[in-house]
């Protein structure tokens, strides 16, 4: 997946968690076997090729295949899995690998859990006893500051994914083009309780622009966001004040 993975894990049994947390390392270093576009030997690579079919592949294909494809209905095609007319997860293996090892930790009996894979996080229960767990969001235009900071207060999972042009330059597509997408943001930052649709979020109103994207944003139940432009102009929904702190 090309990025750095960090762990935050409180609570339960000693053993079980590093257990846990070793299992949860190796699904990621499977996902990465699996999935990226940059291993002449994943499957991903091995699909495009053509040298093998979906039925061929590990069951976390379908399941990611599954997701992507609603992903797509419930953007409209903002989210696309297709690149060059192949088959190209990468817009939410991260944000459902990182989830999914977050999960794999709450389930060995963890009392909360932060998962931070390249920036996006996904959050579990709490780091301690009137304590919520905490994100910063990076000002892409004044480096180094912060735009805002989120919490996690409340509630018992929170996941938060950022896409834009700062750390990666333009990577992402207008899936109409193909093309680097031609948008007034800098960045997008969507808060919600899944990091699989949060980062899919995020990608999609990235490639829509400022006014379209946080129109389509406002109407997803549960999902807020922080819109940043190039004008330096901070747009959010109407509920993302709710979560600052």
């Amino acid at each position: 997946m090309g990025t750095v993975f960090s762990f935050d894990v409180r609570g339960g049994e000693p053993d079980a968690m590093r257990a846990a947390l070793d299992e949860a390392v190796a699904g990621l270093r499977r996902a990465d076997a699996v999935f990226s576009t940059y291993r002449e030997d994943s499957q991903v690579s091995r699909l495009a090729r053509g040298e093998l079919t979906f039925d061929g592949c590990d069951p976390e294909v379908a399941e990611v295949l599954e997701l992507g494809t609603e992903a797509e209905r419930v953007s409209d095609g903002w989210f696309s899995l297709r690149y060059a007319g192949s088959f190209d997860p990468t817009g939410i293996v991260k944000g459902w690998a990182t989830e999914r090892a977050a999960r794999a930790l709450l389930a060995a009996g963890a009392s909360g859990v932060s998962v931070n894979g390249g920036g996006d996080v996904q959050m579990f229960g709490a780091p301690g006893p009137e304590r919520p767990w905490r994100v910063g969001i990076a000002d892409p235009l004044r480096p180094g500051g912060l735009a805002a900071v989120i919490s996690a207060a409340g509630v018992d999972r929170l996941a938060v994914a950022t896409s834009g042009t700062a750390e990666r330059g333009d990577h992402v597509l207008d899936p109409r083009t193909g093309r680097s997408a031609v948008t007034d943001l800098v960045s997008v930052t969507v808060v919600g309780p899944s990091l699989t649709w949060a980062d899919c979020w995020a990608t999609a109103t990235f490639a829509m622009g400022a006014r379209a994207g946080l129109a389509w944003l406002e109407s997803l139940p549960g999902v807020e966001a922080l819109l940043l432009t190039a004008g330096d102009e901070a747009l959010c929904t109407a509920g993302l004040p709710s979560r600052l702190g």
